[in-house]
């Protein structure tokens, strides 16, 4: 990279780009690649927890007035499907296939007969519930962990760039022989573009990785209450 005497001194970012080595280029490009990844992600999100909460309101609303378990089984059917409705049902599916221990199966029982859970089966349908939240939640993460790696990633990259260009700067001004500061600071004006834009790459992936990790939290904890809330709706009802 050599700014002769002469030469067209850049005045802008763009410029900068425009003029940059090929390495600076390509490192530039990988980033705006990542960048536009890390808002796809954000977006997506956002509008994903958006939909959740919206159809996951109004059936917690109608649930914390319910008092039986057939009328939250109506309310799950009714209601759109999300985490909760399908927490809920799992733990019917489960009051449903489960026979008291010590007690003879009844071959083509009606579906929905009223059974006693054991203290050893009300810790397997925690266990159960407690799979069927870690799987609600780990539907919800997808892509998250993506934003801190492109948060951390991006300034390593940004970096090399940065001392890429700054020794291609260099080896330019050993060849043209000229050291004053009109000839330097192009060069390092251009290797330090790089750093910039990761920076400019990696602080919104940060921030949403924050973000959504802490809704994603949030979300858990609730997923968990509602699973302990189902049970001891079950021990009102005797069926514990």
């Amino acid at each position: 990279m050599d700014f002769q005497a002469g030469s067209a001194i850049p005045s802008t970012p763009i410029e900068l780009v425009l003029k940059a080595t090929l390495v600076t280029q390509i490192v530039l490009g990988l980033l705006a690649l990542l960048s536009l990844f890390s808002w796809g992600v954000m977006l997506a999100k956002w509008l994903e927890f958006r939909r959740v909460s919206a159809s996951s309101r109004g059936f917690l609303h109608d649930f914390a007035k319910a008092s039986k378990l057939e009328q939250v089984a109506g309310l799950a059917k009714r209601s759109k499907p999300s985490p909760f409705t399908r927490i809920f049902t799992r733990a019917i599916d489960f009051l449903h296939e489960t026979q008291p221990l010590g007690t003879p199966s009844v071959a083509g029982a009606e579906r929905g007969a009223h059974v006693t859970l054991t203290a050893s089966q009300v810790e397997a349908l925690r266990l159960v519930l407690d799979s069927e939240t870690n799987a609600e939640r780990d539907a919800l993460s997808r892509f998250i962990p993506s934003l801190a790696m492109i948060g951390s990633a991006s300034p390593l990259m940004g970096l090399m760039g940065t001392v890429l260009g700054v020794i291609q700067a260099f080896l330019g001004i050993a060849r043209s022989g000229a050291g004053n500061l009109g000839a330097v600071a192009p060069g390092v004006a251009e290797a330090l573009i790089a750093t910039a834009a990761a920076l400019a790459v990696a602080i919104p992936a940060v921030f949403g990785y924050n973000i959504f990790a802490n809704k994603l939290n949030r979300f858990d904890s609730e997923l968990e209450g509602f699973g302990s809330e189902v049970i001891a709706l079950m021990a009102r009802e005797g069926r514990i």
